[in-house]
């Protein structure tokens, strides 16, 4: 793990986007259910997930930092006809960045959109992931919310 004792404490954010594609006919469908699935809010229950990912990325990925969470804000909406985006917004006031908690946020977000969805078709797609921006620390990097 890396030192970050010397570092300055400063308002640090990061945002991330996953994307999930569906094939024509189960989009068509999700979109006259409102994107219900037999087991649910597929949208409430993404929303939750990442959530709940992003205050235990620590645990996830072995080099993070366990951090304090000051704010989470998933957004997920259609991207064309077949595309669901997922963004992921994170904000903490630390010494090291929330980079791989956006990251994590968006992407288990995503995976509970396809857990929702599978029995429709194992046919759908995720990604790319990727980081869209970041705030804070030694450089700023696109758009972070």
């Amino acid at each position: 793990m890396v030192d970050v004792s010397g570092k300055s404490v400063t308002a640090r954010q990061a945002l991330a986007e996953c994307r999930v594609r569906f094939p024509p006919d189960v989009a068509a469908q999700l979109r006259r259910s409102g994107l219900r699935s037999a087991k649910g809010g597929i949208v409430d229950t993404a929303v939750i997930a990442g959530t709940m990912a992003v205050k235990r990325t620590h645990e996830l990925i072995p080099f993070c930092h366990p951090l304090p969470i000051d704010g989470v804000r998933i957004a997920i909406d259609w991207h064309g006809e077949r595309d669901l985006r997922i963004e992921c917004m994170v904000r903490t006031t630390h010494r090291t960045g929330v980079e791989m908690e956006a990251l994590t946020g968006a992407t288990v977000a995503a995976l509970t959109v396809y857990d929702m969805c599978k029995a429709l078709s194992h046919a759908i797609v995720l990604g790319p992931a990727k980081l869209a921006g970041k705030r804070g620390g030694k450089r700023d990097f696109g758009k972070a919310g």
